[in-house]
């Protein structure tokens, strides 16, 4: 089977995937710069070795000894053989080694992609063009440029290529200003037409100091509230240099936004405003269709239960669902549950590097 391109339709698709039957998701490292292609597949077939479905482990080792061509960073492969379902997805930034068995597709580490890398729009630009580009999970997906008029300088004591203006000619610096001014604007919106057609994330704007604030100027509200952040670059710099400096920049500008947003559900929670923290606390809100963003600890798991009928969460030992009164299922990871029904809901899912508080991994903010 070949590869499928992780969009986050195919992201939100994955995690609404449910079976009746267990689903293998195996994730492993290939980068080439930690290992070969060989080293790569011994530790794989080490991997699977431990697991117990035996089917999904030899259809995961067949796709990986026949179709696989061991290029890109990582690999993230999802097998239920009872279901004939099996996907891939190869990645251009790395995962850690590791498998899980489940009802459902293990997919927090693609979230955890997706908050790094999912759709960066970046910018370079100065007085006379600019560069748009798309970087998607560590690949360049789209790029365009846009070239406004030419902002000629006019030599000391000489003419000016302005028609009937001379140098300190009245209106001469206006002429100039003006010309800035339309290839900027023009950039603008060439940029927001990029933007809103790839449907981008937040964006990072490259160039000197003053080019960049005048680029920002023409922006309206709503996508400068997405600019993440700014970095001196060239306008001729490649792709590859631009998305080093971008990822450098976005990656600590996630970690604020992430800072601003855990403190938001602090505050607004203990206040009794719009959000909640703890695990039942954020089941329960995923439930009702309150969560507005889920924001989680990497990593945390607790067991729990959920009722196959209609769908309630709980850490909680119940005899039976309060709301339908059918019995309860125990899973392995409650939390992985919220992640995908908040995912299947529209919401978003945020995954951080620390807990919330002392004692809290998991929280929400709400719609109402």
């Amino acid at each position: 089977m070949a590869s499928s391109t992780l969009t986050e339709a195919a992201l939100r698709d994955l995690a609404a995937q449910s079976f009746a039957v267990p689903v293998l998701s195996v994730y492993l490292d290939t980068d080439p710069t930690r290992g070969s292609a060989d080293e790569h597949h011994a530790r794989l077939r080490a991997m699977l070795k431990q697991v117990p479905l035996t089917a999904d482990a030899e259809a995961v080792q067949q796709y990986f000894e026949q179709k696989h061509d061991w290029h890109g960073r990582g690999v993230a492969v999802f097998s239920a053989q009872e279901a004939d379902f099996f996907r891939v997805y190869v990645l251009q930034v790395g995962v850690r080694d590791q498998w899980w068995v489940s009802k459902f597709p293990y997919v927090r580490p693609l979230v955890s992609l997706f908050d790094a890398y999912g759709y960066y729009g970046v910018v370079l630009v100065d007085k006379t063009q600019a560069r748009f580009f798309l970087f998607h999970l560590g690949v360049l997906e789209e790029q365009e440029g846009f070239v406004g008029e030419e902002v000629r300088k006019i030599k000391a004591g000489g003419g000016s290529s302005a028609p009937g203006r001379r140098v300190g000619a009245p209106g001469l610096d206006n002429y100039l200003e003006g010309v800035i001014e339309r290839n900027l604007r023009g950039a603008a919106q060439a940029a927001m037409r990029f933007f809103a057609r790839h449907k981008v994330r937040r964006i990072l704007v490259g160039g000197s100091e003053e080019n960049v604030a005048l680029f920002r100027r023409f922006l309206p509200k709503r996508w400068q509230s997405l600019i993440v952040g700014t970095f001196p670059m060239d306008m001729r710099a490649g792709h590859v240099e631009v998305w080093r400096k971008a990822m450098a920049v976005g990656l600590e500008a996630e970690r604020r936004r992430e800072a601003r947003l855990i403190e938001q559900i602090r505050t607004q929670a203990a206040r009794g405003g719009r959000a909640v923290v703890g695990l039942d606390e954020t089941l329960g809100a995923v439930h009702e269709g309150r969560a507005q963003v889920v924001v989680a600890e990497e990593g945390y798991r607790e067991p729990g239960y959920r009722c196959p009928t209609c769908g309630f969460m709980t850490t909680q030992p119940l005899e039976a669902c309060p709301f339908c009164n059918s019995p309860l299922e125990p899973v392995a990871d409650a939390v992985e549950l919220v992640v995908h029904q908040a995912l299947d809901q529209g919401s978003d899912v945020e995954l951080v590097p620390r807990p919330l508080d002392e004692i809290a991994h998991i929280g929400a903010l709400l719609r109402y």
